[in-house]
């Protein structure tokens, strides 16, 4: 029985804490995480999220995206510089934050699931 209170994924990934105290910051920068839990010496080095962030986001964000690029052109026809300014800033913004939030989700579910084989 570990002396950790369990920690909620969706709370991990929503707050990019770490999984096993929820205290600790889990990245380091923008998408690199923590050797590290500077609050509870969890050793997050073997955590790997590998392409699996990056291909939700490409794929998810880049289709809602597009459609609502085609939207707003046929909708109201806006100038070009205005797409740029709308959109260029707008799937930034968005596929950073969904980069941090899967890969946080993904950190946690390989902590649980390791720990979980541990004590078996």
């Amino acid at each position: 029985m570990s002396p950790w209170p369990r920690q909620s994924p969706l709370d991990v990934a929503l707050r990019a804490v770490c999984p096993r105290c929820g205290r600790g910051r889990l990245f380091d920068g923008l998408l690199a995480v923590v050797d590290r839990c500077p609050a509870c010496d969890l050793d997050l080095r073997g955590n790997d999220a590998g392409d699996g962030p990056a291909v939700f986001v490409i794929l998810g964000l880049g289709a809602v995206v597009v459609m609502l690029v085609f939207w707003v052109e046929f909708r109201f026809e806006p100038p070009w510089w205005l797409h740029v300014l709308i959109w260029g800033p707008l799937t930034f913004g968005l596929a950073v934050w969904l980069l941090r939030f899967l890969k946080a989700l993904l950190v946690a579910q390989q902590y649980i699931h390791r720990s979980t084989a541990l004590d078996e």
